[in-house]
């Protein structure tokens, strides 16, 4: 197979292009709700910093 980058690397001028062409950019509806779910579940796990009492 023939792909287009041969790197997973990149320079940090084609990074700084492809952020300026994605700022602004919005989420759907249903992309923020999964974000949300995504999120939600992520931090039930997390445990609470433990206080010296």
């Amino acid at each position: 197979m023939e792909y287009k980058r041969k790197y997973r690397e990149m320079d940090d001028a084609t990074k700084q292009k492809i952020s300026q062409t994605l700022r602004g950019r919005g989420k759907s509806s249903t992309h923020k709700e999964n974000i949300s779910a995504g999120l939600k579940s992520y931090w039930e796990h997390v445990p609470n910093k433990p206080t010296d009492n």
